[in-house]
């Protein structure tokens, strides 16, 4: 996952609105969005790879979802799976603080990375970069490769588009999702240097990312409710080249 926007009690129906993309080597095996056959609780698209995920949420409501953190200097060749966190977490029943609590002493064998986890009382954000577990106020945030809110161009503009669509008594998934295929690329000057070199930092650039040459860009975009009385709508919109096809999923949180 590279770009999370996420509204946190700032909707008077829904406690959490989130919508994200998920950028990958088009080649990486992946399963669309539904119940796991094996964990049948859990609620997400799946890595066939490594087995874990990006995003998702358990019948029991609990939510996490994952961004890397971009610094080719400090990669571990031999890192365990970021994805499996999302996995491990949707399947504990420990708070959010202590399993963030719990990865704080862990963290720093992974790659770099943000999580967001939400265990139906408290939605927390933590970095292994900072190691600091982030309790975010009522509001709208946004992440990609760096920490929360960090005001990179995509993050900015992709916040500043969505925000009418999160607003709606009824929130506007389509127009979430819409918004998730924004191809605009902001001028060099404004680009962060996080040490991939200038070429990949304008392919990484846009909100939705798409690069042939190099067989890697946004396979997915996502959009998930999450209202005050249990309701779930879960959406998921899959790209395959200039095509894509759309799963929704609703649900009710098991209490």
């Amino acid at each position: 996952m590279c770009l999370i926007l996420f509204a946190y009690q700032q909707h008077p129906s829904f406690q959490i609105i989130l919508a994200a993309n998920r950028d990958e080597f088009y080649k990486r095996p992946t399963l669309s969005l539904g119940f796991w056959k094996d964990k049948p609780d859990i609620l997400a698209g799946r890595d066939l790879k490594s087995g874990g995920t990006w995003l998702g949420i358990s019948k029991k409501g609990r939510i996490a979802a994952l961004t890397n953190y971009r610094d080719p200097s400090s990669v571990i060749t031999d890192a365990p799976s970021r994805g499996n966190l999302i996995t491990d977490f949707l399947s504990e029943e420990c708070s959010a603080e202590t399993f963030f609590n719990r990865l704080k002493l862990a963290g720093g064998g992974y790659n770099g990375f943000n999580m967001l986890a939400g265990d139906g009382e408290r939605l927390l954000y933590y970095s292994n970069i900072q190691n600091e577990i982030i309790s975010p106020p009522p509001g709208l945030f946004g992440i990609s490769n760096r920490f929360l809110d960090t005001p990179w161009p995509k993050v900015v503009r992709a916040k500043s588009m969505a925000k009418p669509f999160f607003e709606m008594d009824q929130p506007d998934t389509k127009g979430m999702l819409d918004v998730l295929t924004d191809h605009a690329c902001p001028p060099d000057i404004e680009l962060p240097d996080t040490g991939v070199g200038l070429e990949w930092e304008r392919i990484l650039s846009p909100i939705f990312i798409k690069s042939e040459v190099y067989g890697y860009g946004t396979r997915s975009s996502s959009v998930l409710l999450v209202g005050n009385s249990g309701e779930v709508v879960f959406v998921e919109r899959t790209y395959e080249g200039n095509e894509y096809s759309v799963r929704e999923v609703a649900m009710k949180i098991e209490r």
